[in-house]
């Protein structure tokens, strides 16, 4: 089983040490709040803005090992398509986890942005479908789509662009989209499809990415909760005649002892301006839920020594977890942090298992 660790970019706005609060690091706006006390000022002026901190932390998730970095979907941030073009020249061997929703536009007209971005980056271009927002927030950017037709739409929209990138003449219809006689030639041709991710824990998602995707990334929760959730998932794109990939989404905090890392997670909670101690958020071995949720998106976070934390991963590998969507605050910071420090153990006790099994 080959594992993936790919470091989240915080397209919304990252935080530091000392702030917990989300702010577009490095830009120089009459609003903004500088992060220096009276009298010091950065010498970079505005010679330096948030693409740039974004450009900082795709480096350090390259330097530090990482084998791809998800670029998140955010309505209120910034145009993740744009960002991974951005950072695609920055690495060359990242795979760009790419999250958009398929309220996009034309299927047909992804696909082709698709295929440039495999022609320049050496097929490193993946896309990661979610389902998106509330329906207010969704509204208010042009989709009207029901509730009910999110899950569909992304299936019509795997299907047909799946279609045009590997068949030429391709025709579709269906409730969403609709093509005829198309498909790639020439330069545009044969390049590979995108690996699709999707996400859901309802049984409809669950039936989608059996049908459509390549790997399927599950909420944090305690391994022994996500065995049933895999068990279910392996069995229904077996129906399809598939095999399909596990990623979890899980932010980490860890630190030299266990005691620092309690430490550090109770000062993020104060930073972050919510009650410390009131509330027990401990929900398994070393995870605390919902301790980043309202800032990366992660049900939960493993909180623990670095041994701790390799062996909490270790065990979701042990269940069948091959993709790790990984995050902590300062994104840029932490990615050396977990780089060094975490993923080395990991990937040495799982080359272990596999020696021993084999």
């Amino acid at each position: 089983m080959t594992i993936e660790f790919i470091w989240q970019l915080p397209t919304s706005g990252d935080g530091r040490y000392g702030d917990a609060g989300q702010t577009r690091r490095g830009e120089r706006t009459a609003s903004s709040r500088p992060p220096f006390t009276e009298g010091v000022s950065d010498p970079r002026g505005d010679r330096f803005n948030f693409l740039d901190h974004l450009h900082q932390i795709a480096r350090a998730a390259d330097l530090a090992g990482f084998d791809g970095i998800q670029i998140q979907n955010d309505l209120e941030g910034d145009e993740s398509w744009i960002v991974a073009g951005y950072l695609a020249r920055s690495s060359r061997r990242l795979k760009l986890l790419t999250e958009f929703e398929a309220s996009r536009g034309s299927a047909v007209y992804a696909a082709k942005n698709a295929v440039s971005f495999q022609r320049f980056t050496g097929g490193r271009f993946a896309w990661q479908i979610s389902q998106g927002g509330d329906a207010a927030l969704r509204r208010r950017h042009g989709d009207y789509a029901a509730d009910s037709e999110r899950l569909p739409r992304i299936g019509e929209f795997v299907e047909v662009a799946r279609g045009v990138l590997t068949q030429s003449p391709f025709s579709f219809k269906g409730q969403f989209f609709e093509v005829l006689d198309g498909g790639f030639n020439g330069p545009l041709a044969n390049h590979p499809v995108p690996l699709i991710y999707l996400s859901g824990n309802t049984p409809e998602a669950l039936r989608l990415s059996a049908r459509s995707a390549d790997v399927h990334i599950l909420d944090a929760a305690p391994a022994e909760e996500l065995k049933a959730s895999v068990a279910t998932l392996q069995g229904l794109a077996a129906v399809q005649g598939r095999r399909i990939a596990f990623g979890l989404r899980i932010d980490v905090l860890a630190r030299e002892t266990e005691d620092e890392a309690v430490h550090d997670a109770q000062r993020f909670l104060a930073q972050s301006g919510r009650a410390v101690g009131s509330t027990d958020p401990v929900v398994g071995p070393n995870l605390w839920a919902g301790f980043a949720t309202a800032q990366t998106g992660a049900a939960a976070s493993l909180v623990g020594s670095y041994g701790q934390v390799a062996e909490r991963l270790t065990k979701y590998a042990d269940i069948g977890i091959s993709s790790f969507v990984l995050a902590a605050i300062p994104h840029f910071e932490e990615a050396y942090r977990i780089g060094e420090q975490v993923l080395p153990v990991v990937r040495s006790r799982i080359a272990t298992q596999l020696s021993k099994a084999a």
